[in-house]
């Protein structure tokens, strides 16, 4: 067996397997910790005296901005140094920034700490995404990175659930004595629970290997990265037209995601009279099982295609779910009573998890190898910076602004929704026969790669 085919071997299914599983377990902690503050509107509102349009940008812009802009260095960074330890110190740094929430007293101070629990965030992903797809064979790669994305739904309904049982008992007296910290307010008494057990999980990752990269030509293949930033941007701007139509087309996507969940709890409270406690339960149970079950069947369904020869099978299978999602995204907000938009939710999180497994397992598929976690930072940076950036933002200001009333949360949510859903779908409609054209394009890259290596090599 050759040199050059036993680099290409993947390591053995049940390590990979077990690699996923500790990624996917960082990925729920991040999800928690970055949505915890969704379940806490009303006392952080009371006590900074903050208005909505204020919490949304504790919900969202500030930890965007920063989650995006530190992602692309960061992606850089992980193509060119070990993804392992890149992901332990930014778990560490995430979990200590999210406990330092609970010692805020002012909303410069909380704004602070959210900025520095996106940029410990920013280390995760990209990273994980181009562990994997060293992990696994290129028709698996859909699968496993759509367990990975479990994560953001199993994290976000953890994050409602735990939350709701945290809050209601802490609801239960005003102030509580922490040793060493002193007395602290109920909602900062659950930054702190959920924040620290973070450290725990950042030991995990001393027991993950750094995979061998795969796909690697001429030199890489001894002395690792030799793409330059501008050998990337050339690659980046060859293939404009699927980037913007995929990541446009996903951050639509991601803009209802952010702004359902981070004001569908406030609709709960304020239209239908709901308890918290009421409202991570049903809510966060919703998000952790069906977001969970259709982020894998997304991920199931396009390998399944790929194997039967469908080279757009990711792509697809995002845009049709989010076809089959625009329905349930119009009809919730109108919904008369609380159990009946809990009834809605039930699809409208289904087919609205599909896209963000598939999606990173198309931009994997269509990067070089030296180039994926740059590609992964890219199409972060464009979804989470309009997606949970403006999501939450413009949802708290058509209700501050527009109707000037609370409770009528659930038509921003109408507004916000229908408007990126539609967009989406044009969006990924437009991107198939973009990445079918990205795919020969990489195709052709690689011939011409491995041909001036040959040259250059004798």
């Amino acid at each position: 067996m050759s040199r050059d085919h036993d680099q290409d071997e993947f390591p053995s299914p049940g390590y990979a397997w077990y690699v996923v599983g500790v990624l996917t377990v960082a990925y729920i902690i991040s999800f928690i910790d970055r949505q915890i503050i969704n379940l806490m509107v009303g006392p952080i509102k009371r006590d900074l005296d903050i208005s909505d349009t204020q919490i949304s940008l504790l919900q969202g812009l500030t930890f965007a901005v920063f989650y995006t802009l530190f992602g692309i260095p960061l992606g850089r960074l992980a193509d060119t140094r070990s993804r392992r330890g890149i992901i332990f110190f930014g778990i560490a740094f995430w979990s200590l920034m999210t406990a330092g929430c609970g010692l805020t007293k002012r909303f410069w101070d909380l704004a602070l700490m959210r900025m520095g629990v996106g940029i410990g965030e920013a280390t995760l992903s990209p990273a994980a995404y181009s562990l994997i797809a060293d992990y696994f064979p290129p028709h698996r790669r859909a699968t496993a990175m759509s367990v990975y994305s479990m994560g953001i739904y199993l994290g976000s309904g953890v994050a409602f659930i735990l939350g709701g049982l945290v809050v209601k008992f802490a609801s239960t007296q005003e102030t509580f004595a922490v040793p060493v910290i002193g007395v602290v307010r109920s909602w900062q008494l659950v930054f702190f629970i959920v924040g620290l057990p973070g450290l725990l999980v950042a030991l995990l990752l001393l027991s993950v290997k750094e995979p061998t990269r795969k796909g690697l030509v001429g030199k890489q293949k001894s002395h690792g990265a030799t793409i330059s930033l501008t050998e990337t941007w050339q690659y980046v701007r060859a293939n404009m037209a699927t980037f913007v139509c995929l990541n446009l087309g996903i951050a639509m996507v991601t803009m209802n995601s952010y702004a359902s969940i981070s004001w569908i709890p406030s609709m709960f409270l304020r239209r239908f009279g709901w308890s918290q406690g009421g409202v991570g339960l049903v809510y966060g149970t919703i998000i952790a099982t069906s977001g969970t079950l259709g982020v894998v069947a997304g991920g199931w369904l396009s390998d399944l295609w790929t194997q039967r020869g469908c080279a757009d099978s990711p792509l697809r299978v995002a845009w049709l779910s989010t076809l089959c999602g625009l329905p349930f995204v119009v009809l919730y907000p109108l919904a008369p009573t609380g159990n009946l938009v809990a009834a809605l939710l039930v699809p409208m999180v289904f087919f609205g998890s599909v896209p963000f497994g598939v999606a990173p397992a198309a931009i994997q598929r269509m990067m070089p190898n030296m180039m994926r976690a740059q590609g992964t930072s890219i199409y972060l940076f464009v979804i989470n910076l309009v997606g949970m950036g403006l999501g939450p933002t413009f949802a708290a200001l058509l209700t501050d602004n527009v109707f000037e009333d609370p409770n009528q949360v659930h038509k921003s949510l109408l507004i916000v929704g229908t408007a990126s859903y539609v967009l989406a779908c044009i969006l990924l409609g437009i991107s198939l026969s973009n990445y079918r054209r990205s795919l020969d394009y990489l195709q052709q890259w690689t011939h011409d790669k491995a041909q001036t290596a040959e040259v250059a090599a004798t």
